[in-house]
């Protein structure tokens, strides 16, 4: 195992994470069962004491469950010259068989911890904890998926050792790739423009609905997810090849790099912060009439559909921008 900082604080960061949700765990399974609002019991007031206590803890534990994507990224591209073979993160998360694993259950673990955010702050603006089971129950399906991210993480960090020859991303992310990633790099640049545009223009016009009449949520947060989806895919397609102007270089990682002005970081920010606000306004939906949350819940939403906004239009128009002034010229 490589003993860097950041890999201590990775680790240390799952293990704190995996710990406290399973307590956190431990009392969303007794609310669940035991939580009455209507009762004065001990019982009862122990609970209410117990859920603000885990709540809060809850809450900083899984910020910096967010925060910990990024520096898993950017662990795995500063790893890179240890490696024969790798020329950034492509390469380091290819080292063993834990690495990509790894990073997408700490994006799917990411998408969750900022819905239960949304949640929980929701809950909390209102005096009679009316999404208190909710937020349990999404909790308990998050709990699992933290602690997987932990033992896959040390996993991974324990199977990295210097001496290791890996793939480097041109192999990785190539149209002779048989792997997913070939898959996508391979879809055709045209259909994918129409794609992306079409999905942020449909997005930015279901979410001023919304932000006006209070209509179209559910449509609203569909749109912000497919539409996060297809980005994700357009990067690998042609967007990327903007930044590189290069037509055949397709890697993901290398934007995260100082050549490119670590650009990558603040694209993948815009997106998942877009995405997270709306996924979050579409599953306040249906609490929308609770009465505690009757006018607190459509302000949130207003403000998660802003967050949303802000944030396509900035990757948008930074992606225009290179298209537009890039050296390259996509036929």
């Amino acid at each position: 195992m490589i003993l860097q900082p950041a890999v201590l604080a990775l680790l240390l960061i799952a293990l704190l994470v995996a710990g406290m949700g399973i307590y956190a765990g431990y009392y969303g399974m007794r609310i669940l069962g035991q939580w009455d609002p209507a009762s004065g019991s001990e019982g009862q007031l122990e609970l209410e004491r117990r859920t603000y206590l885990v709540s809060t803890i809850m809450s900083y534990i899984l910020s910096f469950e967010l925060m910990s994507l990024f520096l898993f990224i950017y662990t795995a591209d500063e790893l890179h010259p240890l490696f024969t073979g790798a020329m950034c993160a492509a390469g380091t998360l290819a080292v063993n068989s834990f690495g990509y694993p790894a990073l997408i259950i700490k994006v799917v673990n990411f998408l969750l911890a900022g819905v239960w955010l949304i949640v929980n702050y929701a809950d909390n603006r209102g005096y009679d904890y009316p999404l208190i089971k909710v937020k349990y129950e999404l909790l308990n399906l998050l709990v699992p998926l933290l602690v997987l991210e932990g033992v896959l993480l040390f996993a991974y960090f324990a199977g990295v050792k210097p001496d290791i020859i890996t793939s480097c991303c041109g192999s990785l992310f190539s149209h002779e790739s048989s792997g997913f990633s070939g898959d996508l790099a391979m879809l055709p640049h045209l259909p994918m423009q129409i794609a992306f545009f079409s999905g942020m223009a449909v997005t930015g016009a279901s979410g001023l609905f919304f932000y006006i009449r209070g209509r179209a949520g559910y449509l609203f947060s569909i749109s912000s997810t497919v539409t996060f989806l297809v980005a994700v895919a357009s990067v690998l397609s042609f967007i990327c090849l903007y930044f590189y102007e290069l037509p055949t270089h397709h890697c993901p990682f290398c934007l995260l790099q100082k050549e490119y002005g670590y650009i990558g970081y603040f694209l993948y920010a815009t997106l998942f912060g877009g995405v997270v606000a709306g996924i979050g306004t579409g599953v306040l939906m249906p609490f929308r009439k609770v009465g505690s949350l009757i006018r607190i819940i459509p302000a949130i939403q207003r403000r998660l559909v802003l967050v949303t906004l802000c944030c396509y239009l900035l990757f948008t128009l930074i992606t225009g921008w290179k298209m537009v002034f890039s050296a390259l010229t996509l036929g």
